[in-house]
């Protein structure tokens, strides 16, 4: 059994005239560890896939299973449980608390965990210890990011959910905050998805799966993969 299960999800937004059908049955398997990148246009359902991965919304029909928990059968303080426990988030806009420092962001994320990573040494692979006592208003866009990475791996959570992570920020940014996911994600061992519709990203990913107009269109292992630093785009 793989270690995320994704079975004939499908979901729709408004009705009647106005039906969507966002996603039309996704069926997918993702291995424990593996940096994943789901890649598709805008509007292809990519961004609502990774939020019904994460418990953020419901499908209407499929069932979500994480090392062979379904989803669908837990209450909401269950479902609570389970994001506490299996997740962490990455946001295109980083979403940090703009009244707390570097640290106090992270503390955030390590408050919500059994068993948290320490955060001086996390601090320091992110490259951001010096700094600990500003706030998000003080920070580059790409320093809010290790911040909001931060505070997503802190917890020390099996998967780590990245939606358009490098979205907002320059080439040069970008290829250091991918680097820094691939780090995390060899040295933690945390299963990464991570979604985009930069075409280049696929390359550095164990698996890749293309979504357009609410299908899997591609899901194969990547046999050529190659690192962030390698990038180019």
């Amino acid at each position: 059994m793989a270690f995320v299960e994704i079975n004939g999800i499908k979901k729709h937004f408004g009705a009647g005239d106005n039906k969507i059908e966002v996603l039309k049955g996704i069926d997918l398997e993702i291995e424990k560890g593996e940096m994943c990148v789901l890649l598709g246009p805008s509007g292809s359902g990519k961004s609502t896939l990774l939020n019904i991965i994460g418990a953020i919304e419901s499908a209407d029909e499929g069932t979500i299973t994480v090392n062979g928990e379904k989803t669908r059968l837990m209450n909401e303080k269950q479902l609570t449980r389970y994001r506490r426990k299996h997740l962490g988030y990455v946001f295109q806009m980083y979403n940090l608390i703009p009244n707390l420092t570097v640290r106090e962001n992270i503390e955030v994320g390590a408050y919500l965990s059994d068993n948290p990573l320490d955060i001086d040494e996390l601090m320091a692979i992110l490259g951001i210890s010096d700094q600990a006592d500003k706030l998000p208003s003080q920070l580059s866009g790409g320093q809010q990011q290790r911040t909001s990475i931060g505070r997503a791996i802190v917890k020390n959570p099996d998967i780590l959910l990245c939606d358009e992570p490098t979205g907002a920020l320059d080439y040069k940014t970008s290829k250091e905050i991918l680097k820094l996911l691939e780090d995390v994600n060899q040295k933690y061992g945390n299963t990464v998805i991570m979604v985009t519709h930069n075409d280049a990203i696929k390359n550095m990913a164990d698996r890749v799966f293309t979504l357009r107009d609410g299908e899997i269109r591609k899901n194969y292992i990547n046999e050529n993969k190659v690192s962030a630093k390698d990038l180019e785009w």
